[in-house]
């Protein structure tokens, strides 16, 4: 397992890494915040009842606050840093300066309603009214999403590291512990997706981002799981990370991409020539086909993450809905609705080895083909 040395293992932690740095400045395309659904919570106790569309967007979406728990009308959260940077001016202060929404700090607010929902907006003066002229600022807040990345980070590095150095203390013995446990996971990456996708010569170098891919995914989707405090962050769900994601497989395989790779995108081989000139049909599908790859890529994984969430509190929510009806209905639907949220979260279980699984499969796939020696193939059809 020389690959899973501290050498080796420093460049997939930079990756991860990196996969930070592209979280700091694509976070705003899917946040929403909880102060919203909060408010809604509160509507939600009191005249117009439960509402299971806000309290599952509340869950799902990214928020300036972490929260963990609702007593009655209280909100029990943990603020996070806000920094925003506007007119050459560095603004830090803590989430909790919002009130949840109901409250301006320095002259800005967080917007709950309108267009920029969810947004950090200016002020005018000292009132809650939004500045419909006044830029937005740059926002680098910590969010909950991004505190879960930090929190995973912390635990794959502290888990492989570990790792890595029973692999050097104990070369050639039979593993134990968590090298034991986590063994069979790394041959499995390496035997059944690397080597097959690119091949016993190449496969080696693309290990350690391969490794970094299946991992990250697979902790992460397990992690959003467990319902709990510091757990419970919908990270893979938010279409800013599968995103990015995406873009490294999309920047290694177009990097990584041979002469014979772009020649048989440009001009195809067995396509009748009418499919290429006057007008190249063939080749502007093909360019295509290099962006809708990532694009499918980042789709999927964002899609099956969030629909197994939305489905799981679906079922918890119809608990407070029938019990708005009766008490004793909500009490009878409670045994169903619990049973089948169990059953879900199990079955995610296995969706999150899964989406890990096909995303690393398909990354290494489109590499492959990108690196693929096409000189045998072509020696071949002239043998014939």
């Amino acid at each position: 397992m020389k690959y899973l040395k501290i050498n080796s293992l420093l460049k997939v932690f930079l990756f991860a890494a990196l996969f930070l740095t592209g979280q700091a400045t694509g976070l705003q395309a899917s946040e929403t915040p909880v102060n919203a659904g909060e408010t809604g919570h509160e509507e939600a106790h009191g005249k117009k009842g439960f509402n299971a569309g806000e309290m599952i967007v509340e869950h799902i979406v990214d928020n300036h606050e972490w929260h963990i728990m609702t007593i009655g009308h209280t909100h029990v959260t943990v603020p996070l840093p806000v920094i925003l940077y506007d007119e050459g001016k560095l603004q830090v202060f803590m989430s909790s300066a919002f009130h949840h929404g109901t409250q301006a700090h320095n002259g800005y607010k967080l917007e709950t309603e309108g267009k920029n929902k969810g947004k950090i907006v200016k002020t005018i003066g000292d009132t809650m009214e939004a500045d419909e002229h006044a830029a937005l600022p740059l926002d680098f807040s910590f969010t909950k999403t991004v505190a879960g990345l930090f929190l995973s980070l912390i635990i794959l590095c502290v888990l492989f590291i570990s790792i890595a150095r029973q692999y050097r203390k104990r070369e050639h013995e039979a593993p134990k512990g968590l090298q034991n446990l986590m063994e069979p996971l790394i041959l499995f990456i390496r035997d059944e997706i690397a080597k097959p996708s690119l091949g016993a010569t190449k496969y080696e170098r693309y290990m350690p981002y391969l490794l970094t891919l299946f991992f990250f995914i697979f902790f992460n989707n397990l992690m959003g799981l467990i319902p709990f405090f510091p757990f419970g962050v919908n990270i893979t769900g938010n279409i800013a990370i599968t995103l990015v994601l995406a873009l490294f497989t999309f920047v290694i395989t177009t990097f990584s991409a041979n002469k014979a790779y772009w020649t048989h995108i440009v001009n195809a081989p067995g396509v009748p020539w009418w499919l290429k000139i006057p007008i190249p049909l063939m080749p502007i599908v093909e360019v295509i086909g290099v962006f809708t790859k990532p694009f499918v890529l980042m789709v999927r994984l964002f899609a099956n993450i969030t629909a197994g969430h939305i489905i799981m509190l679906g079922f918890i929510s119809l608990i407070f809905i029938f019990g708005q009806i009766s008490i004793g209905l909500g009490y009878g639907v409670s045994i169903l609705s619990i049973a089948f949220a169990i059953f879900m979260n199990l079955l995610e279980l296995l969706v999150a080895f899964i989406q890990a699984f096909v995303f690393t499969l398909l990354s290494a796939l489109y590499i492959g083909m990108a690196t693929e020696d096409h000189s045998h193939h072509a020696e071949h059809e002239i043998q014939h």
